[in-house]
């Protein structure tokens, strides 16, 4: 027999089931905005070390030139030193320029931490406690 009091309680099981729900599905979501962050951040810190390590071994290379410009100095002409030592430049300006790329990269990769949703489970977590109201 239906009753008002049967009704409430199917009304009470439904909406706590509905809550259940939604409750589910928000913590899904945050999880998969989580994922989604630090896999951008890690992204990130895989080009900034890429670049890095791009430096580091145009930095050997230039290395390699300043000593080759020095040897060349001493044993020959003007000419072919001036044009090693246009090389060792020109490789160390590039050398350089990898290297603040690659540092603005990691910087902007790090920490790998999903602060975005972080800080989205906090507001709904205290929406929650407050029932929404502000």
């Amino acid at each position: 027999m239906h009753t008002q009091e049967t009704e409430r309680d199917v009304s009470l099981g439904a909406a706590a089931k509905q809550a259940a729900e939604r409750a589910s599905t928000l913590v899904r979501l945050e999880l998969e905005l989580a994922a989604l962050e630090i896999k951008r951040k890690l992204s990130s810190l895989g080009v900034g070390i890429g670049l890095a390590l791009g430096a580091a071994v145009l930095f050997v290379y230039a290395l390699g030139f300043g000593l080759a410009t020095i040897a060349a100095g001493i044993a020959t002409a003007m000419s072919v030193w001036a044009a090693l030592l246009i090389v060792t430049v020109g490789l160390l300006l590039i050398g350089g320029l990898l290297g603040l790329l690659g540092l603005r990269s990691i910087q902007k990769g790090s920490p790998p931490v999903p602060e975005e949703a972080i800080r989205e489970a906090k507001l709904t977590t205290e929406a929650l406690k407050h029932n929404g109201h502000s």
